[in-house]
């Protein structure tokens, strides 16, 4: 028997009988397109997470106050001291080396900003000019903070796209004076629309310069400090730099948490990948489902198609032809059910992304080709037991419905 003969006999049969196949080809394709539809929700929010601390900058590390350490809970740790601040002193000291291209401190606070008769809370964050650079920011419109000592506080203020529309409406921001706080500044520029960036809306932001920040909200220490290295590889030695910067500054003391952005960012990626794996097991069971459906239901048809086969066996068609036969119409239930089930997962891909629009999602093509192959295995594995029934059968008990 040809391989077409094959083939046309298992479209054949498939035809014969549309309904059994019909629940078939449902039943393989959910399975498929919820590994499709999961794999790329897993996928969507990987790339999300990534994209988010990209945005951050290029080549950063990242300075936070306090030791970030697993430790038991003690008598010692009721008596031990607040760790000690991060200064904007610290931070200047870090940009003193060949490896470092750019430092901003931050510090960060919440205060009503104001002009003429409307008023409204908004997030202040102080900083250098170098902030603009390191996160890669756009003006609309004038400059932002001006170049000179970090440590003289300038009454001067950048605002972001909303907080420039909620005052001042059509009118022109630059140059106009906000109270913010108990504080006047004056606009000398706005940021332009950016959307948010790890939970910071950059439109619903004002910049001012850090030791203003500090003077506003009555603080002396940092809520952290971003370094820019000159390069990915310059990385290692400035964590090195700076390890060794606040050991000294601090009396031997590494009291601070360096982390560098590819950490965070591998950290993310093997979890969420790991998370994407989990998910798309959890949607593979689904396919072994199918598989006993398939089983099922070929064995009820093999008992129904008794004279068929003994008619193909009278004829001369030998066991393995006949196990190729249901194996090839297994196959193809699989294969068909799989192509199905991937045009479901993909639709349903992108309506998720038209009402989540931040989620690229988007199903990679291991998981995809995964789905297939393992549809497939299943129809020929569960087909297995079906075809060795059929293939069995004796040809004249088969004629004769015995």
């Amino acid at each position: 028997m040809r391989p077409q003969d094959v083939i046309r006999f298992a479209l054949g049969a498939l035809g014969g009988s549309r309904l059994r196949t019909m629940l078939m080809l449902l039943a393989m394709s959910i399975g498929v397109g919820a590994v499709v539809v999961l794999t790329g929700v897993g996928e969507g929010a990987r790339r999300y997470v990534v994209a988010e601390f990209a945005s951050l900058g290029t080549n950063l590390i990242i300075v936070l106050p306090g030791r970030s350490e697993t430790a038991g809970i003690g008598p010692a740790s009721f008596l031990s001291e607040t760790p000690r601040d991060l200064t904007l002193q610290d931070a200047l000291a870090l940009g003193r080396h060949p490896v470092v291209r750019r430092v901003a401190p931050i510090s960060v606070g919440e205060a009503p900003v104001s002009w003429g008769r409307l008023a409204r809370e908004a997030a202040v964050l102080g900083s250098t000019p170098e902030l603009l650079e390191i996160r890669h920011w756009k003006m609309a419109a004038g400059r932002f903070l001006p170049e000179g000592n970090p440590e003289r506080a300038d009454a001067v203020c950048v605002v972001g796209a909303k907080i420039r529309r909620e005052l001042f409406g059509g009118r022109q921001a630059l140059g106009e004076l906000v109270t913010l706080g108990d504080r006047r500044f004056r606009v000398i520029g706005v940021l332009a629309s950016e959307g948010r960036s790890i939970g910071v809306d950059v439109e619903d932001l004002v910049v001012v310069p850090v030791a203003s920040a500090q003077m506003l909200f009555n603080t002396n220490g940092l809520f952290r400090v971003l370094v820019e290295a000159r390069g990915r590889g310059a990385i290692p030695a400035a964590k090195e730099h700076i390890e060794r910067t606040m050991r000294k500054r601090h009396h031997g003391e590494l009291d601070v948490t360096v982390i560098t952005q590819d950490s965070v960012l591998a950290t993310f990626d093997r979890i969420l990948r790991s998370l994407t794996l989990t998910v798309a097991g959890i949607a593979a069971i689904s396919l072994a489902v199918a598989g006993i459906l398939i089983m099922n239901v070929m064995l009820i048809a093999v008992s129904q198609r008794t004279e068929e086969i003994g008619l193909l066996k009278a004829l001369g068609a030998r066991r393995r032809e006949i196990l190729a036969l249901i194996l090839t119409e297994a196959g193809m239930l699989s294969l068909i059910g799989a192509a199905l089930g991937c045009m479901v997962g993909e639709m349903g891909n992108r309506g998720i992304q038209l009402f989540f629009p931040q989620i690229p999602t988007g199903t990679p093509l291991w998981a995809a080709a995964s789905a297939v192959g393992i549809a497939l295995a299943t129809g020929l594995v569960f087909g297995i037991l079906p075809a060795r029934r059929a293939s069995r059968l004796d040809p004249v008990q088969a004629l004769s419905r015995k």
